[in-house]
């Protein structure tokens, strides 16, 4: 399991975005290590994790529970052949493009080791926007991207340290419940049913997704 590239976007103008400004940074490309990653803070407030990365609008992106992004090279190689276009390493605005790491089935709050130093802990899978669809340029996107469930995942920074290119991911902690990325992003987004089965993975859950699914319990204990 490999960091094939660490991947960082600069503030563009963009007519597809609603963020403060009209900029957005999610058009990355591969940038030379070592890179730093450390935690933003709180939503609203942080931006990315990555340094020299751009996050444009802190109304929906950055923060420490979206820290970093990562998705795997294997994801973007099936969406070539879906739509028919290359996707170099970066075209989904991740920062990290892996390669033998099964991001859609990793657990919520299981953590990765990167090179020597830097730990990272898996928080949630990723929501589509209209930026990534207008990013993209691909009809329908938001929703053809959300029916594939394979959304790459959000990261914490749980150890501060420096990422660069070509770097091992070592799994060093899995968590003793069955929460995967692929299941949260379901639940959030088509399957409301799944919200109850959310709940073992606790406060590694990102504080909405914590929210909804114990209303969501809640709601089915009164009925």
């Amino acid at each position: 399991m490999t960091v094939l590239t660490v991947n960082a976007g600069r503030p563009t103008a963009a007519s597809y975005t609603d963020a403060p400004g009209g900029r957005t940074g999610i058009d990355k490309h591969p940038v030379d290590g070592p890179v730093r990653v450390s935690d933003p803070g709180p939503k609203g407030e942080g931006g990315s994790g990555v340094a020299g990365d751009a996050v444009c609008d802190l109304r929906h992106h950055g923060g420490s529970n979206q820290a970093v992004y990562a998705f795997a090279r294997e994801d973007l190689d099936a969406w070539e052949r879906e739509l028919g276009r290359t996707l170099r390493n970066g075209s989904f605005g991740e920062n990290l493009t892996t390669a033998g790491l099964r991001v859609g089935e990793a657990l919520i709050g299981e953590r990765w080791r990167i090179g020597g130093e830097l730990v990272l802990e898996v928080a949630s899978g990723r929501i589509p926007c209209r930026t990534f669809q207008g990013h993209l340029d691909e009809a329908r996107w938001v929703k053809r991207f959300t029916q594939a469930a394979a959304p790459g995942a959000y990261l914490r920074v749980i150890t501060p340290g420096s990422v660069r290119a070509g770097d091992p991911v070592e799994i060093v902690h899995r968590p003793d419940h069955e929460v995967t990325v692929e299941l949260q992003f379901r639940a959030v987004t088509t399957r409301r049913d799944l919200l109850p089965l959310l709940l073992p993975a606790g406060e590694a859950l990102s504080p909405s997704t914590l929210r909804k699914a114990r209303a969501y319990a809640a709601e089915l204990t009164a009925s």
